[in-house]
């Protein structure tokens, strides 16, 4: 298997928490953002990654998008299997990864790069890289303001992830793709120092999936 990622992307993360809890063998392609248009275009019809490519070597099969990928892997590999037994908690959970996918992890994305581009830029004050930081925010319209209501956003996500505080798992008694999409997309704020130092459940439960899923740690939870 081929995955098509940008190598910082919390959505490409998503896709490889799922490959490894799924203990699937695979190699990663990074692709250069706006370029990577010509690429995934035309395999799936987007402009997004990640793209999983089952069979690299036909792009027919191309799988766009990080919830598509998880249908997928659980449909052809299904242990360990990522699915509750319970009918309405698995509900559930995957009722939390299409708000974790859609709205908090555009959230993250607001509040991190606004963040780089002031209190952190010193993560990396290179040119290139406040270069690219800057065209993400043109691009999806990163404004002080929009930032504020991301934050909001994200106060909200605290209280529903809540249940990280007391048990390894979101919903139910094992891991689910609830506790994944979570992991992967609230990970970029663990560079924050105010999310990292007020909510280390959170953190914790992040760096727990990641080794469980045998993903390198994030950003700020590096050992």
């Amino acid at each position: 298997m081929l995955l098509l990622q940008f190598s910082t992307s919390h959505y490409c993360r998503k896709a490889r928490l799922a490959l490894g809890y799924k203990k699937i063998n695979y190699e990663v392609a990074n692709l250069t953002p706006g370029l990577h248009i010509l690429k995934v275009r035309p395999i799936t019809g987007l402009t997004t990654v990640p793209v999983l490519l089952p069979t690299p070597n036909n792009v027919k099969s191309g799988i766009g998008d990080s919830t598509r990928i998880f249908h997928y892997l659980e449909s052809h590999f299904p242990e360990p299997s990522y699915t509750l037994a319970a009918r309405e908690q698995n509900r559930y959970a995957w009722l939390l990864e299409d708000w974790l996918d859609e709205s908090i992890g555009t959230a993250t994305r607001f509040v991190y790069y606004h963040w780089r581009s002031n209190e952190g830029k010193s993560v990396n004050p290179s040119l290139s890289s406040q270069l690219v930081i800057n065209i993400v925010r043109r691009q999806y319209g990163i404004t002080p303001a929009a930032v504020e209501l991301a934050k909001k956003r994200l106060e909200n996500a605290m209280e529903v992830l809540s249940p990280w505080k007391e048990k390894p798992f979101l919903v139910g008694d094992s891991l689910s793709v609830a506790d994944l999409a979570a992991a992967a997309l609230l990970s970029p704020l663990a560079l924050i120092p105010d999310y990292k130092d007020n909510y280390p459940w959170l953190f914790q439960r992040v760096a727990e999936i990641h080794e469980q899923c045998g993903e390198a740690l994030p950003p700020g939870l590096e050992k």
